[in-house]
């Protein structure tokens, strides 16, 4: 829970060196106090976002845009990172994951970056928006069929209904058959929870799903990235669904979990539509905190601080969105002009579609559970204590029992010589017999899943 009462002045600095720690429990109870602070040493401060990690965290509005639109001076490539390169950065440390280099579009510049990124925003082009609004519909109801019904009435939907359900769309998006889909799902959520193999796991998963995709194409994302004219090697292929799934996954379940919890808190405006809530959470409860580490390419002056060359420059999307100085106008802005989604050549390819997903997936929550209402006030809802991302931690609720069946199991069963053959999955991939059978009895999630949605 957030404990205002016992938290004043400036907050604490790390020992070695006096910078404020952008981790752990102090920080994640009331960022807005230390981004408050930051502020006070002007448009940008040093930081430790990891223990022994120090960067210079941007925490203003007009410096931020300044940075993200400028990519001859600030660019993304960290293998030009001072520290890392110098032995500084711990081995182990979780600053690594998020801000080491990867051969994908995130973390590339110029021509390189013009082309992963073409191949990943003609890809999405293709979504077609009534396939995705359906998609993230039986996700939902599928999820809601098992918490919905329990006696209790009560369900914590972090866990059961905001993390699961961005994976559950994005496997099926990327063509996955559902032991495929299994694996990705484990990958993914094991990468965002320490779990040793993690990576491992759903390189794997990906690589068997591209060598699927290469004999038998499907109308997937997977296979679009596949067949694009800039010729990605399978390599790369497999890191831009990388970066789709852990650019997608994390924020998503942040913005569905902070978007629900406002719209039932007691402090809400009746009336007021689902998306209001979420243009809400992108402005005040930005889902990725901070990130995008930037490198200058020579040093930098920014309002009398050097920003050196090739050290890393973090943007503050929380404290830039809620900035005094933008604020004070900011209902004479655009209700796209926060920074949630980024800015410039590197902005999310994707913000339609996500802005679709969790206001379809809240909507769909509403909609099953009429009645659901939060547990906690949402003043009281902890945070997690991680610099990357804003996110609840829990989100407690109670409402009345009920069951939610899948559209299919409600029609009558086919003609049992309708039943001979394998049915095929919506990519088209007819898996075996056997395989079938383990997918609806021991399969994981999203075999799980698919077998609902079939009403098996």
């Amino acid at each position: 829970m957030q404990q205002h009462s016992a938290r004043t002045g400036a907050p604490a600095g790390c020992p070695a060196h006096g910078n404020i720690q952008l981790y752990g429990p102090e920080f994640g109870s009331d960022p807005e106090r230390h981004y408050a602070h930051l502020r006070s040493l002007g448009p940008s401060a040093p930081v430790d976002i990891a223990p022994d990690v120090q960067v210079e965290l941007v925490t203003s509005y007009d410096a931020s845009l300044h940075i993200l639109q400028n990519p001859t001076l600030f660019v993304r490539d960290s293998r030009r990172w001072n520290a890392l390169n110098e032995g500084r950065v711990p081995a182990d440390s979780p600053a690594l994951p998020m801000m080491g280099y990867r051969p994908n579009a995130l973390f590339s510049d110029g021509a390189a970056h013009a082309r992963l990124r073409q191949a990943v925003t003609d890809s999405l082009a293709t979504l077609d928006e009534a396939r995705l609004v359906r998609l993230t519909q039986q996700s939902a109801d599928y999820l809601i069929s098992r918490f919905g019904a329990e006696p209790l009435g009560q369900a914590e939907l972090v866990s059961a209904y905001a993390q699961p359900l961005p994976l559950l769309v994005f496997s099926d998006l990327f063509g996955c058959p559902p032991e495929i889909g299994d694996r990705v799902i484990v990958g993914i959520s094991g990468i965002f929870e320490g779990t040793p193999g993690a990576d491992e796991i759903l390189g794997g998963a990906l690589a068997e799903l591209i060598a699927l995709k290469r004999h038998q194409p499907g109308e997937d994302l997977t296979t679009r990235l596949m067949v694009h004219s800039a010729r990605l090697s399978d390599e790369e292929v497999l890191h831009q669904l990388v970066t789709l799934l852990s650019g997608g996954t994390a924020p998503l379940t942040a913005a569905i979990g902070t978007s629900s919890a406002l719209y039932l808190s007691d402090d809400w405006p009746a009336g007021l539509p689902v998306e209001e809530a979420l243009v809400k959470t992108l402005w005040n409860y930005a889902p990725i905190a901070n990130y995008a580490a930037h490198y200058p390419t020579q040093d930098v002056e920014l309002n009398g601080r050097t920003l050196r060359a090739n050290d890393p420059v973090v943007i503050s999307f929380a404290a830039a969105n809620t900035d005094p100085k933008l604020t004070a106008h900011r209902e004479q802005l655009s209700a796209k002009a926060h920074l949630a989604f980024g800015a410039g050549p590197h902005s999310c390819p994707a913000k339609d579609p996500a802005f679709m997903l969790v206001s379809t997936a809240v909507e769909s929550l509403l909609n099953r559970l009429p009645d659901v209402e939060l547990r906690v006030p949402f003043k009281d809802l902890a945070w997690a204590p991680t610099p990357w991302s804003r996110s609840l931690v829990t989100i407690p609720v109670r409402f009345t029992p009920r069951t939610v069946a899948s559209a299919q199991a409600a029609q009558p069963a086919p003609p049992r010589s309708a039943q001979s053959a394998p049915p095929a999955s919506p990519q088209g991939y007819a898996a075996p017999r056997s395989a079938q059978h383990a997918a609806q009895h021991k399969g994981g999630l999203f075999s799980r899943f698919r077998a609902w949605v079939r009403g098996e």
